[in-house]
């Protein structure tokens, strides 16, 4: 396959005002994004949407917050947001996008001319995809424990150990990765960010079936790989500060409403398929939850806000995280619990005159209060950066 290398948007998007730029997104997804991968109910593979990635990479708007020099199409952060949201409103799949959200901007800011030059043209146009390296066994949301060793030999650093719950690291063509290149450091400390080619002798990935059977996620196994010091990103032993940096912007997108918004649709629609719509005990509960996907918005707008001002999200953020997944996994609850017979049946159950998948949405939202820094981690980030209180 020919990868083109796109040059990025040479639309000046800082010039157009938000209204005007929202409706030019909501345009190129209507005209662009196919109508069959509209609103999927699981994370799409790399062949389903390689010819979306594709179209999104010619038109040059793959990178939409990266810099015009570098292929991007040069969005503020309130322009991004707004692109996120007409993504989510339109139904838009996620492409593989770790490259784009996370390893490009990185190299961007903390990368060397060597490493931008390398990677960030092969970002754009698709031909080498990116996974992510950061969770271990006993190393889940507290990152700081991470125990794959990075040892210096000469030129090169030699890799053991393992990671897990890697996103779609089937498809992947290169993992960026927390590994711990001094061992007697405290455990924030002695991190280094690490890039590796998934061909290089030594690696294996072994895909992990989901409660959906989906193979959404890998556990990752490093048998001494060789990977050059020169894929080292930033200061050796300072990665722990890139990795936060990394995860704070992806968690205002983890609590976006846009889950909840269409769980409590399906909940309504499957209300009137059962017949639940007309019991008052259940039309109370509805109200409760639209409710609560009101708050949500009100939260989610507060935080966009600061982005679109140009602001830092500051620790806080963890609230939306924590309020948005909540709040999809009790709607995802209630469809399973008014589907009656319906809930015992994976795929569509029939219900309707093109059946019910009664479950996606509760699958999808068991996960969701787990990735990104479980709920857990997030409240006690809240207690002490938030509300200073005292840890044990």
């Amino acid at each position: 396959m020919t990868y083109p290398r796109t040059q990025g948007s040479t639309t000046d998007w800082t010039r157009m005002d938000d209204a005007a730029f929202r409706a030019a997104v909501r345009e190129f997804f209507a005209r662009h994004y196919p109508e069959n991968l509209r609103y999927a109910s699981a994370r799409l593979r790399l062949d389903e949407v390689r010819d979306w990635y594709a179209t999104l990479s010619e038109h040059g708007w793959i990178a939409p917050s990266w810099p015009q020099e570098y292929g991007g199409m040069g969005l503020d952060p309130g322009k991004h947001v707004i692109f996120v949201e007409e993504q989510e409103a339109h139904g838009v799949a996620r492409v593989p996008d770790h490259g784009i959200i996370m390893v490009g901007p990185l190299l961007i800011q903390e990368g060397t001319d060597e490493q931008r030059a390398r990677y960030l043209p092969r970002i754009l146009s698709g031909e080498e995809i990116w996974c992510q390296g950061y969770s271990e066994p006993g190393a889940g949301s507290d990152l700081a424990n991470v125990r794959t060793a990075a040892v210096r030999d000469g030129d090169d650093y030699i890799v053991n150990g393992q990671k897990t719950w890697s996103t779609l690291a089937q498809d992947g063509t290169h993992m960026f990765m927390l590994v711990r290149t001094d061992q007697d450091a405290k455990k924030q400390e002695g991190i280094s960010f690490l890039l590796v080619d998934m061909t290089t002798p030594g690696i294996t990935v072994r895909p992990m079936k989901t409660l959906a059977g989906h193979e959404e996620f890998c556990e990752v196994f490093f048998d001494d790989v060789r990977v050059p010091a020169a894929n080292i990103v930033g200061e050796v032993n300072r990665g722990w500060s890139i990795a936060k940096a990394l995860l704070t912007f992806e968690r205002l997108f983890l609590g976006s409403p846009k889950l909840a918004q269409s769980a409590l649709s399906r909940l309504g629609t499957l209300a009137v398929l059962t017949g639940q719509n007309d019991d008052p005990v259940f039309r109370e509960r509805f109200a409760g939850l639209e409710m609560d996907v009101a708050d949500l918005n009100a939260l989610y707008r507060h935080f966009s806000g600061i982005v679109k001002a140009g602001g830092k999200l500051g620790p806080d953020i963890s609230l939306q995280k924590i309020y948005g997944t909540e709040t999809f996994s009790r709607i995802a609850d209630a469809i399973v619990e008014i589907a009656g017979t319906g809930a015992m049946i994976g795929g569509r159950a029939p219900l309707g005159d093109d059946g019910f998948d009664v479950l996606a949405a509760f699958y999808n939202a068991r996960p969701a209060t787990i990735y990104g820094g479980t709920n857990e981690i997030q409240r006690n980030i809240v207690a002490t950066a938030v509300l200073d209180l005292p840890r044990r």
